[in-house]
């Protein structure tokens, strides 16, 4: 495996550590992932800055008790950017009613600057 395929998988790794991280781990996930000015945005939402990054994680957990964030196929990137699918499943009976795909931009270091996400499933009503 490459540097540069390395380098996005970790920061793809982070990012799903911050999805997943419990409520009280969230904040350092977010930090450890994120850019101190990076951004989120998807058709759902448009955050900026750490606090309002985890406050949406923290919504869409809300809106799904018992779910969690996995990736769905590998993760591809050139340059600064990555791509990769993902899926949110229900813990305990394996359905994944949303699933989407997010672009991201790092910095030098390997840290999210911006997510550019896409939501491919979706219940109705959700």
């Amino acid at each position: 495996m490459s540097a540069p395929t390395r380098r996005f998988e970790n920061a793809v790794a982070r990012y799903f550590e911050a999805w997943n991280a419990a409520p009280d781990a969230r904040a350092k996930a977010v930090a450890a992932a994120w850019t101190n000015d990076g951004g989120y945005t998807d058709p759902l939402a448009d955050a900026r800055g750490h606090e309002q990054i985890a406050a949406v994680i923290t919504g869409v957990h809300e809106q799904f008790p018992g779910f969690v964030f996995r990736l769905s196929g590998v993760v591809d990137g050139h340059h600064d950017t990555a791509r990769f699918s993902w899926e949110l499943v229900n813990e305990a009976d394996g359905s994944a009613p949303v699933a989407g795909s997010d672009v991201v931009t790092l910095d030098e270091e390997g840290r999210i600057r911006d997510v550019y996400g896409f939501l491919d499933r979706v219940p109705a009503g959700a």
